[in-house]
């Protein structure tokens, strides 16, 4: 099982560059950022600093998406970084929730998200794509390699991910919810007449190591990463308007949780002490992140592999980045890397 590590570029940015080179240091293999222009700083920048002090770990965003970049920019930037550094990115990409309803737009449609994943995938890798009407191809690319990996949860998006990427982004580290959308994505792209095998399966969550098992270190634990049950909880309130609060195409192990939800303050995105995810209990934040004794995340994590889960990306918006990231190199990593 691959480790990354998924930080916000709050400045300064050389702390955020600081902790992945710790990462690196610790058994990580990627470091990933949240991508929203308004509220936190440019990603691609910071990876070009991130990419220069590390030498092996594998950079992208978690996740960029269609409408805030043109197409053939995000696949010239992407293609940059490999070219100066070799290769060593990953497009996460999803239909932009925080990056674009804090400028006042929508999240993109899956049919404008499913073209973006090829046409940047095309463009970096130096073939020629179709971009609003005009096919162009960037020339100067050359042996560029851009894995695509899609962010989803309701069944149209499993599908697409399926049908389409490279890999499937899972934001949140429910074993239940993880088979039920492992499988959905794998079986459409079988029925697609690709390999399902060789999507990449990659679950993203907070994790957060305690000394121990004690009540106290646990309710600290869960404060901690109860902003993550919000965050999920603005895909899963778009996912009930579409389909329905009682419907039996999405699991109510997802959908149930959010009815008491009140609206959504993004100056707080997923950060500790949210105060619009308040309405977030205990026993999602126990079933969406990995809290507890190192033992207890290692058993959550070998659960999650026997269901087919290549990489598990370290949420670490909390108040123990650094000791979470040192506890994952001494005592996860080597047991599961």
């Amino acid at each position: 099982m691959d480790f990354g590590l998924v930080l916000q570029t709050d400045p300064p940015a050389s702390q955020v560059v600081g902790l992945m080179r710790r990462a690196e240091r610790n058994g990580f293999r990627y470091g990933w950022t949240f991508d929203s222009a308004v509220l936190w700083q440019e990603p691609f920048v910071i990876y070009s600093r991130i990419l220069e002090h590390t030498t092996k770990l594998h950079v992208g965003p978690m996740v960029t998406n269609p409408g805030t970049r043109t197409w053939e920019v995000t696949a010239s930037t992407f293609a940059t970084l490999n070219e100066m550094y070799g290769n060593r990115t990953v497009c996460g990409i999803g239909r932009g929730d925080s990056a674009m309803r804090v400028a006042g737009r929508k999240p993109n449609t899956l049919a404008r998200l499913g073209e973006a994943i090829e046409v940047i995938r095309d463009l970096a890798e130096g073939r020629a794509a179709v971009v609003d009407g005009n096919p162009i191809r960037i020339p100067w690319v050359r042996n560029g390699k851009l894995p695509v990996w899609m962010a989803a949860y309701g069944p149209k998006a499993l599908a697409l991910a399926g049908q389409k990427a490279d890999g499937f982004i899972l934001q949140l580290a429910d074993p239940f919810l993880t088979e039920w959308m492992v499988k959905a994505v794998r079986k459409a792209a079988q029925d697609a007449g690709r390999d399902p095998d060789a999507l990449t399966i990659c679950v993203a969550a907070p994790a957060y190591v305690t000394a121990d098992d004690s009540p106290e270190a646990l309710a600290h634990a869960r404060d901690q990463c109860r902003w993550f049950g919000g965050m999920v909880g603005n895909h899963v309130a778009d996912l009930v308007a579409k389909y329905g609060e009682h419907s039996d195409m999405v699991p109510a192990e997802l959908t149930a949780y959010i009815k008491d939800r009140h609206g959504y303050d993004y100056s707080h995105h997923g950060r500790a002490g949210n105060p619009s995810t308040d309405f977030v209990p205990d026993e999602i934040v126990d079933r969406f992140c990995l809290l507890g004794p190192a033992e207890a995340h290692i058993d959550k994590l070998r659960r999650l592999k026997s269901l087919g889960v290549d990489q598990f990306a370290v949420y670490d918006m909390h108040d123990a980045k650094e000791s979470t990231i040192d506890a994952y190199g001494t005592d996860i990593i080597p047991v599961l890397g």
